[in-house]
């Protein structure tokens, strides 16, 4: 696991079976003005998530109607391939 900041704020139990850190990140705002579209700077916002996980941040949410699907490629673009302990929750959207 990483041990970056984000672990000081302690961990929490998903499901009785999946510890994550307390501080997450929410993907939402990756997106492009109104949750919809391409983000103003792509690289920054790849550099947003790269950072995030590098601090220990270990839990992403995120939903394929923010963009829609703009978070989630974005999320794919930094992170893959995945570390071994990142979670990534997505809910229901547009087409589920």
């Amino acid at each position: 696991m990483n041990e970056g900041s984000a672990s000081l704020a302690g961990s929490v139990s998903l499901g009785g079976e999946v510890s994550v850190n307390r501080l997450g990140f929410g993907a939402m705002r990756l997106t492009g003005e109104g949750i919809w579209g391409l983000p103003k700077d792509r690289a920054a916002a790849v550099a947003v998530l790269r950072l995030a996980v590098k601090l220990g941040v270990n839990f992403i949410d995120t939903a394929d109607s923010y963009g829609p699907n703009v978070s989630e490629e974005l999320i794919a673009e930094a992170l893959f391939p995945y570390p071994v302990d990142l979670v990534i929750a997505t809910k229901g959207g547009w087409n589920r």
